[in-house]
């Protein structure tokens, strides 16, 4: 089978897209320092622990495996981390992107998928935000990824680099299988969070914000199952793989849920109260994302599984309650 390389492949999506590539005939090979990854994550495919940042480790694993592509996932990803320290997320997320670029095109890489983000686009100027939305990012994790997605599509005339940025929402859930899910050490996302509140594991769930212009005042995001974004990354890879150009995508529900809407969806799903303290806004807070994916379905040929709040919800309940 063919092997794909895949850095931070012990991480939430980047283990999610492991299991996918396996399904699909790939051998996935994790490459991760599993400084925010986890080893037992690593499941369909061989671990080669190293860092993006560490040029000659990139060599040896590439040289050792000759992979036909790479599926770049390793990342700082906590937006408030990134506001408090830049230069952890640009040396992190920029200098160790541009060391795997450097090393791939050396090495005759000719594909690479790149885990992009909504967050590319700052302050949405009209919704569903598209593609073609000017790239506007407003704190450091945002211009790292806008950044990383300049590099790559700067690569393709001189080193023949080809790649696929797939910016996606945010993304949920856990493995139907419930053979893995999220698992993040600070945990700042809105669906595991409610759960925690639920079980007594947190005092409450902070909602931050009930005045925003939204049908109940409360943030509006758009929510995607981790399992539809792993089969978009093995779709992408074809796509590469076939021949065609440097693209980027969105990876959208195309629908919103509001943040309220989301605790009263869990407490029906789950069946238990979930304890809820408000507070006021936050800075840089925007009240409304939705993302426009039409593209990924019509180029890609990319559909959802679990685009039902409901689903997303419960496939990340039941991961919760055996972990």
């Amino acid at each position: 089978m063919s092997c794909v390389l895949v850095t931070g492949g012990a991480g939430y999506v980047g283990s999610h897209t492991c299991k996918a590539l396996a399904a699909a005939g790939f051998t996935p090979v994790s490459y991760d320092n599993l400084s925010r990854g986890h080893q037992e994550a690593v499941r369909w495919g061989p671990l080669e622990i190293g860092d993006i940042g560490d040029p000659e480790r990139l060599r040896q694993v590439i040289c050792a495996h000759e992979p036909i592509a790479i599926l770049h996932f390793a990342a700082y990803a906590y937006v408030a981390e990134s506001v408090q320290h830049p230069l952890l997320y640009y040396r992190n997320n920029v200098a160790g992107s541009l060391s795997l670029i450097e090393v791939a095109a050396a090495c005759g890489i000719e594909n690479l998928v790149f885990s992009s983000t909504c967050t590319v686009y700052g302050h949405p100027q009209r919704l569903p935000i598209p593609e073609d939305h000017p790239l506007l990012p407003i704190h450091p994790y945002g211009i790292s990824k806008a950044t990383t997605e300049m590099m790559l599509r700067s690569c393709e005339a001189s080193h023949g680099l080809r790649s696929v940025s797939l910016r996606y929402f945010n993304a949920a859930g856990a493995d139907p299988d419930g053979e893995i899910g999220e698992v993040h050490d600070p945990e700042t996302h809105l669906i595991p969070n409610v759960l925690r509140a639920a079980l007594g594991r947190i005092p409450a769930i902070a909602v931050y914000g009930t005045d925003y212009d939204t049908p109940d005042g409360s943030c509006v995001r758009d929510f995607i199952h981790v399992t539809d974004l792993a089969n978009a990354h093995v779709l992408a890879l074809r796509y590469l793989l076939a021949g065609q150009p440097s693209d980027a995508f969105n990876l959208s529900n195309s629908r919103g849920y509001s943040v309220k809407e989301v605790i009263t969806t869990a407490e029906r799903v789950i069946g238990k109260p979930v304890p809820v303290q408000y507070h006021p806004r936050r800075p840089g807070d925007v009240g409304m994302l939705i993302g426009q994916a039409d593209r990924a379905c019509q180029v890609l040929g990319w559909q959802q599984q679990y685009g039902e709040l409901e689903t997303i919800i419960a496939t990340a309940w039941d991961w919760f309650r055996q972990h």
